[in-house]
C-alpha cells in the first residue's frame, strides 16, 4: 500500500472485484468504469454531491461489507471510517448526507462569524474569524445527527505546501484525530476532500 493514502503509488489495483464470490455483471456503470481503469473511488466518475456519487459509495461500501470489493488506500479509509453514501435526518426532518464536507455559503459564513463575535463580546470581526466549511456526522453515542464546522481561508493555501501540510499534522496530531464528530478530524483531513471542495490542490493524500 502506498505512504501517501492516494492508492495510485501502489502496484495494485485500487479496486478490485472478488469474482469468485460475484460476477462483474452486478456492478452499476459507474463502479465497473472505476475497476477497468484502475481508478480510485476518491477520484470519482460521478460530480461530487450528486444522486450518482452517494448512490456509486453506498454500492461500494455494502460490497465491500461482504468482500466482495477490495480497496486500498484513501478509499479504505473513506469506507472504514466514515459514512459517505448514507444520510441521516435532521431534527427539522430534512434529509443530509453524512460525512460529504460542504462549503459554507456566504450568509452561513457570516451568522458564524455574528455567533463567535457575541460569544466573546467584542466588535464585530472581519470574515477570516469564522469556519469555512461544515459536514454533517451521525454521533455514535446518541445516534443524532450533528454539523461540525471546520477549516479556514488560511488552510486553503497550504495543502500544496509540503512542509506546511507536514507542520501542520504534527502541531495538531493529526495522526491521533479518530473522532469525526469534532472539527479537527476534518480539518486534519482537509486535502482528501480538495477537488470536492473546489480547491486547487495537485495532493490527494492527507496531512
Amino acid at each position: 500500500m502506498c505512504s501517501c493514502g492516494c492508492g495510485t503509488c501502489s502496484p495494485q489495483k485500487p479496486v478490485v472485484l472478488n469474482e469468485s464470490i460475484a460476477p462483474k455483471e452486478i456492478l452499476s456503470e459507474g463502479l465497473k468504469y472505476h475497476l477497468d481503469n484502475a481508478l480510485p473511488l476518491t477520484e470519482h466518475v460521478y460530480r461530487a454531491g450528486s444522486q450518482k456519487y452517494f448512490n456509486l459509495w453506498a454500492e461500494a461500501r455494502a460490497l465491500y461489507s461482504r468482500g466482495i470489493l477490495e480497496v486500498q488506500g484513501a478509499d479504505l479509509e473513506v469506507l472504514t471510517e466514515t459514512d459517505l453514501g448514507h444520510y441521516g435526518t435532521l431534527e427539522d426532518g430534512t434529509q443530509v448526507p453524512l460525512d460529504f464536507p460542504i462549503e459554507l455559503n456566504e450568509s452561513e459564513y457570516n451568522l458564524l462569524v455574528e455567533e463567535a463575535t457575541k460569544k466573546i463580546g467584542k466588535p464585530m470581526r472581519s470574515s477570516s474569524g469564522g469556519k469555512a466549511y461544515k459536514v454533517y456526522v451521525r454521533d455514535p453515542k446518541t445516534k443524532k445527527i450533528k454539523t461540525v464546522r471546520f477549516g479556514s481561508g488560511g488552510l486553503k493555501a497550504k495543502i500544496n505546501n509540503p512542509k506546511a501540510r507536514q507542520a501542520f499534522a504534527a502541531r495538531h496530531k493529526c495522526s491521533t484525530k479518530t473522532d469525526r464528530t469534532k472539527a479537527s478530524y476534518w480539518s486534519c483531513r482537509l486535502p482528501r476532500y480538495a477537488k470536492l471542495l473546489g480547491l486547487k490542490s495537485n495532493f490527494s493524500g492527507f496531512w
